[in-house]
């Protein structure tokens, strides 16, 4: 069975109809000003360690990383090479592939994209990142997108394997509280996605797959009138 096709039969078995989704991560969660955790209530603000199953997995993978790591500068050496060898057309490609991402990167800086949220613990997404380990100590999320809003879950513990079997929902956004948002409007081909609240306050996340469905989804449901990820219209 396929990645997407463990997804569906996950979304079906908890009753949901998704238009659109894919297994998520977030970055690690800043330390918030003292006076919001106690007002929180002193939340988890990092996943569950590793399970044993998990690092048995680890502990036997180690001796393979130098092997592995060798292996990487090979082909790394080797697309250089090839690199060299290319013709004027691919030549060209290769540059202006390299111009995208030195694009993507500046707006990433510009638009504060490399942090997970907006900054802001009073505000609808400063708030929910708070709660975001409350259901769950697992890592990652399973994001669903459904007419009615955004579905997320997961184990209600962190598990090493068979996340799918375990999986069981641990939050709900209403449409009209929060929608996706692609914040580079497919430009790039990044796994970044950002979950926009009304009061134009966001977090991201990472998919797992890179320009996930969920990215299509978000571009098949643009913001009303063009606005920015932070809420604000673009300059003419």
């Amino acid at each position: 069975m396929t990645r997407r096709s463990k997804q569906r039969v996950t979304a079906d078995r908890l009753g949901i109809q998704a238009e659109a989704g894919d297994w998520c991560t977030i970055d690690k969660i800043p330390q918030p000003p003292a006076e919001v955790l106690q007002a929180a209530g002193n939340p988890k603000l990092r996943p569950a360690g590793m399970r044993p199953l998990g690092m048995v997995g680890a502990v036997l993978g180690a001796p393979f990383i130098p092997v592995i790591s060798l292996f990487e500068l090979l082909a790394r050496i080797e697309a250089a090479v090839m690199r060299s060898l290319d013709t004027k057309e691919e030549k060209e490609r290769w540059q202006a592939k390299k111009e995208d991402e030195k694009r993507r990167d500046a707006t990433i800086a510009q638009q504060g994209l490399d942090k997970v949220f907006d900054g802001n613990w009073s505000a609808d997404a400063g708030q929910f990142l708070l709660r975001w380990y409350d259901h769950s100590t697992h890592h990652q999320r399973l994001l669903l997108a459904t007419q009615e809003g955004l579905v997320l879950a997961a184990p209600p513990q962190r598990v090493s394997v068979g996340r799918e079997k375990h999986t069981q929902i641990v939050a709900r956004i209403p449409a009209t509280e929060a929608t996706l948002v692609d914040p580079f409007s497919g430009e790039f081909e990044t796994r970044a996605l950002l979950i926009r609240f009304r009061d134009g306050s966001w977090l991201r996340v990472e998919t797992e797959e890179l320009r996930s469905e969920l990215h299509m989804y978000a571009l098949r449901h643009p913001l009303p009138g063009g606005h920015l990820p932070d809420g604000s219209l673009p300059d003419n």
